[in-house]
């Protein structure tokens, strides 16, 4: 089962690259460029990707394949796993973690808005989703100590008028 949760990053890295961002941008595409409305046609894939687990599940469940049913598992964790990163912390679509200064929220918040600033489906970059490129979370370092400093800054500029 954790396995396959973990394998399912690189399928996902490759799913988004090659088929959301292939053959099948017409689904994805509403989630680069928001229209109005809670559901996009991107919301398809939720279903698309669920087949698999479900179909996993219960025939390894009724033909006492266990394993098969742990695939199916790892793949449903994942896909719990990609719902409260993408939908809830990423995109807000329910209002959980709004100003979180954890470093990797701010990762991969980053790291999925520069995937965002591609409007089309070719020259896009950070096609995964749990694991965050080392420039991101470099960048929110800098960011976080740049804002230390600013901080101390103000504060000694502060005390010294006391």
């Amino acid at each position: 089962m954790l396995a396959t949760f973990f394998t399912m990053e690189g399928v996902t890295w490759l799913t988004h690259k090659y088929v959301m961002h292939g053959f099948l941008w017409y689904l994805h595409e509403d989630h680069h460029k928001k229209g109005h409305g809670v559901f996009e046609k991107n919301d398809a894939f939720f279903l698309i990707f669920s087949i698999p687990s479900i179909l996993c599940i219960l025939f390894g469940t009724l033909d006492n394949k266990y394993w098969l049913a742990a695939i199916g598992a790892g793949i449903a964790m994942y896909g719990f796993s990609y719902f409260i990163v993408h939908d809830v912390i990423i995109h807000q679509r329910i209002k959980l973690f709004t100003r979180s200064n954890n470093l990797y929220v701010r990762s991969i918040r980053w790291a999925h808005k520069m995937h965002h600033k591609h409007l089309e489906k070719e020259d896009g970059e950070s096609f995964g989703m749990l694991l965050v490129a080392k420039k991101y979370w470099n960048k929110v370092r800098a960011e976080k100590k740049m804002m230390a400093k600013n901080k101390m800054a103000t504060n000694a500029a502060t005390s010294s008028h006391v």
